[in-house]
């Protein structure tokens, strides 16, 4: 592990999700302990998005771009809203130059599958509906998440495509949670690693899907049909339960004629880039942000 990275983990929460209400407030701590992000240049705004019931969304605009990215939270589905999300929505808006819509979507076991997606899309259809008001090109519009909010990002760009949906141009998934099934190598091994255990992902992917099979929408790994999506950038962690459905998520998107960029991690874990003043979290985060500017450029 990298040494700047195993320094802090005492630091994290236990990672446990049998409690949602104590889970939910462990991670605003974890969030508020960060400090506030600058800001400076960024036009940030609270909107709701109209829908059965409505989003709140949090925009970021850097006034700098015409591309935009719907932008979802981590959190195991469980956990995570626009607040914790904000200083990693505005560091993506302040370094890849690109208005950030970071979606509060409605959070498992109370709302299981598919209220997230819906929201998500929502969204997406809100943004591309309103692409002149916030001064954004409706062909540069890309989907993007952490952790559950990849894994929502991926089935947001599957649904858009089935339906005909709003384009998306880009999907950047960072350590996304893609399959429900826990059955690749670093799954069956990676079983207490830091922040994110087997036994977290096993609870996690159960308060998701409330006890109704998964769909690929949910669960994009069970996904037949990969052609046809958006190109994507994919990162994953190496000490991560996450990491092998990543790499072969990404590998199937090339065999189905999509064009990926795949990055694995070596010496991390799920989710510690939220270190922020260890280096290679400086470089994750650069890189990120680099991948959506350059997909969204004019």
């Amino acid at each position: 592990m990298d040494p700047e990275l195993e320094a802090f983990i005492p630091l994290f929460p236990a990672a446990d999700l049998s409690d949602p209400v104590s889970a939910r407030k462990d991670l605003a701590a974890l969030s508020s302990s960060v400090g506030e992000p600058d800001t400076s240049g960024i036009l940030v705004e609270d909107r709701t998005v109209p829908a059965d019931p409505d989003v709140p969304i949090r925009v970021y605009d850097p006034h700098k771009s015409r591309g935009a990215v719907i932008w979802l939270h981590g959190g195991g589905w469980v956990m995570g809203d626009v607040d914790t999300e904000h200083p990693w929505a505005a560091a993506i808006a302040r370094h890849a130059g690109v208005v950030v819509v970071s979606v509060g979507y409605r959070l498992a076991p109370e709302n299981p599958f598919p209220a997230a997606l819906d929201d998500a899309y929502a969204a997406l259809q809100w943004v591309a509906d309103h692409a002149e008001e916030l001064g954004v090109d409706p062909d540069r519009i890309a989907v993007g998440g952490h952790s559950a909010g990849g894994g929502i990002a991926a089935g947001l760009a599957l649904r858009a495509r089935d339906e005909r949906g709003p384009r998306i141009r880009f999907q950047l998934l960072n350590q996304p949670g893609l399959d429900d099934r826990q059955d690749t190598w670093s799954a069956r091994n990676f079983t207490d690693t830091p922040w994110m255990t087997r036994d977290k992902c096993t609870a996690a992917w159960r308060h998701y899907l409330g006890g109704a099979p998964a769909t690929p929408y949910a669960a994009p790994a069970r996904a037949t049909d990969l052609s046809g999506l958006p190109p994507a950038h994919i990162a994953s962690a190496e000490l991560c339960p996450n990491r092998d459905e990543n790499i072969t998520y990404a590998l199937r998107l090339l065999q189905a004629g999509v064009s990926v960029e795949l990055h694995q991690w070596p010496g991390t874990f799920h989710g510690s880039q939220a270190i922020l003043s260890a280096d290679v979290s400086q470089r994750q985060i650069a890189e990120l942000a680099g991948a959506l500017r350059r997909a969204l450029a004019d």
